[in-house]
């Protein structure tokens, strides 16, 4: 599908991956992008600078109303789902968030249907497989829920659903689908929702404060970190390519110790503080696996798509960013 010259609607379009998605369809040639929101959990303020553009349109919608969706994809050649609740919204508010992320992607699949919308790119997630193990995940791989927190298990079970929702779309309907897997996203415009990014955020507030960075355990857990640019790269790609009927993993492919995030994060904040390893049985966590093996090389294949963005540099643009954040609300 060409992006030039064409009419994208983006849901949960102010979000983290909605905003970044929607400059990298700029900078593709879109003729025109819809950031559809319902405010519910941002806001555009962190997106003025995308807003200047006259390709960007900003819709207030909630993806529960189908009626809100059928004016929105009215001419739209693509659609990006991303409106969902993460693990952590979703197992303070199970009914909510059960309501948005699998009826509301029902009403998305059936406005795509009405609408004539060729295609749909879906937010999904590694917390598809559960638990990694020791063994590499493909996207063929096995579920493991076995261990995994039960509000981490919902949100996985919502995943899997909406991309299978999707398949069935696309089976019955031609409506072209593809899904794509997420490992931990972070990056500018980063928000406190994630689970697993959290931990970026709450010890560069801490550090900030001149406390020492918390890690619980003793810090062998792991994360595959995702920068934010990669993950928009990867969803402009899905839309682009002709593949259908397929998910994908978003990855580097590279497991990070909480230990290593925490050693790169005060590198990039300047800061000689050393971490305190205390663990808060009271928080949420989705996975406390030492081993993590994602492949990429689905994407690479079919999609030509390879992150950019090592944990390094991702955290050194991130504290820049916020940063900057904090001088503008001090200047203001």
């Amino acid at each position: 599908m060409k992006i030039t010259g064409n009419k994208f609607v983006i849901t949960g379009g102010v979000s983290l991956i909605g905003s970044h998605t929607a400059e990298k369809l700029l900078e593709s040639g879109a003729r025109e992008v819809v950031l559809f929101d319902n405010y519910s959990l941002g806001s555009t303020d962190l997106i003025a600078d995308l807003m200047k553009d006259a390709r960007i349109k900003v819709v207030k919608g909630d993806i529960r109303q189908a009626s809100d969706l059928f004016d929105a994809f009215k001419d739209t050649t693509g659609v990006f789902s991303f409106a969902a609740f993460l693990t952590l919204p979703l197992g303070q508010n199970p009914p909510l968030g059960l309501e948005v992320n699998v009826m509301g992607q029902l009403n998305l699949m059936e406005a795509c249907r009405y609408a004539g919308v060729k295609k749909v790119v879906f937010s999904s997630s590694t917390a598809i497989y559960g638990d990694p193990g020791k063994e590499e995940l493909r996207e063929d791989g096995p579920i493991n829920f076995a261990t995994f927190s039960p509000a981490a298990t919902l949100y996985s079970a919502t995943k899997i659903i909406g991309e299978n929702l999707g398949r069935l779309y696309h089976q019955r309907h031609g409506i072209e689908f593809v899904g794509m897997r997420y490992s931990t996203v972070y990056g500018e415009r980063q928000h406190y929702r994630g689970v697993n990014a959290l931990y970026i955020m709450e010890n560069y507030d801490r550090i900030l404060r001149g406390e020492r960075p918390t890690i619980p355990d003793d810090g062998r857990e792991v994360h595959d970190y995702i920068h934010v640019s990669d993950v928009a790269a990867a969803n402009v790609a899905a839309m682009a390519s002709d593949v259908s009927g397929e998910s994908f993993n978003v990855c580097t492919g590279k497991a990070s110790t909480l230990n290593e995030l925490v050693r790169v994060l005060l590198e990039a904040m300047g800061s000689k503080l050393e971490p305190e390893y205390r663990t808060d049985p009271k928080a949420l966590r989705a996975s406390t696996s030492t081993e993590m093996h994602f492949s990429r090389a689905k994407a690479e294949r079919l999609l030509g798509w390879t992150p950019k963005v090592d944990l390094a540099e991702g955290v050194r643009r991130l504290v820049a960013w916020r940063r900057a954040q904090d001088t503008n609300r001090r200047a203001a």
